[in-house]
């Protein structure tokens, strides 16, 4: 597959989308004033809520957390809350951030996940993003190593963030994950509490997060699979976070 690539400056990819942060980009949106979403999801140690061709991916971007009496691989990603446009666009659609802007944001239209090709049906840039402008994918290799090294660190970033969330996320009471496939739990933290949390993880020897997880599920028969695993399953309302449901109505 080839595929050539050249950014129109719609702006369709600052509006509406949460952007994957690390966890030091994180902790400079919150100090720009920036509101940091939650988004969590698990699967279960014995395969539940993830296709095999994906583990070890999976895994490597996940902490291994108790669950009732199973172990579970919960995912923690930190992302940028935007609604409607971002709030570093300026009124020409620029971005004000340009030079410190996040790594997703350099690393666009590219996919992060080894396992989800890139699709520019899937994309929100106009046809002309893909008829114009230099090669990006030849033979369907990437061309540009620049590029290809800025993916490999946002995954760096992921595995190496992934146990701090946990303790941030134990230090704010976050402590429910969805399913991996079924949806995810999704949090609004306090800002001044999220970057506190971040600033006391970060500047001290890390320690165990502290106590188990539950699951939020779609449905009784995906609470069913996930209690016969032994894992626990939240009974009362979500009162701190929001299900997303990835389930087809």
């Amino acid at each position: 597959m080839n595929t050539t690539f050249s950014c129109v400056g719609c702006g369709k990819c600052c509006t509406d989308h949460h952007v994957p942060l690390t966890l030091a980009e994180a902790r400079m949106w919150a100090a720009d004033g920036g509101q940091v979403i939650v988004l969590v999801e698990a699967f279960l140690d014995n395969g539940l809520g993830l296709p095999t061709q994906q583990r070890e991916h999976a895994e490597r971007r996940s902490a291994p957390v108790r669950s009732g009496q199973s172990q579970a691989h919960v995912a923690i990603t930190f992302a940028a809350y935007n609604v409607g446009p971002c709030r570093n666009l300026d009124e020409d659609r620029l971005c004000r951030i340009y030079e410190r802007r996040p790594l997703v944001c350099r690393i666009y239209p590219m996919e992060i996940n080894p396992h989800i090709p890139l699709d520019p049906v899937a994309k929100e840039c106009p046809p002309e993003s893909w008829q114009q402008g230099p090669d990006l994918i030849l033979g369907g290799e990437l061309v540009d190593q620049e590029l290809a090294d800025l993916i490999q660190r946002s995954r760096q970033a992921d595995r190496d963030d992934i146990r701090v969330k946990e303790v941030i996320c134990a230090m704010l009471g976050i402590h429910t994950t969805a399913l991996k496939g079924d949806g995810f739990t999704a949090y609004l933290p306090d800002m001044n509490a999220l970057a506190s949390a971040i600033d006391q993880v970060t500047a001290q020897p890390l320690s165990e997060a502290p106590g188990e997880w539950r699951f939020h599920v779609s449905g009784e028969d995906i609470a069913g699979q996930v209690l016969a695993a032994g894992a626990q399953v939240v009974t009362e309302p979500a009162l701190t976070y929001a299900f997303i449901s990835l389930r087809a109505a």
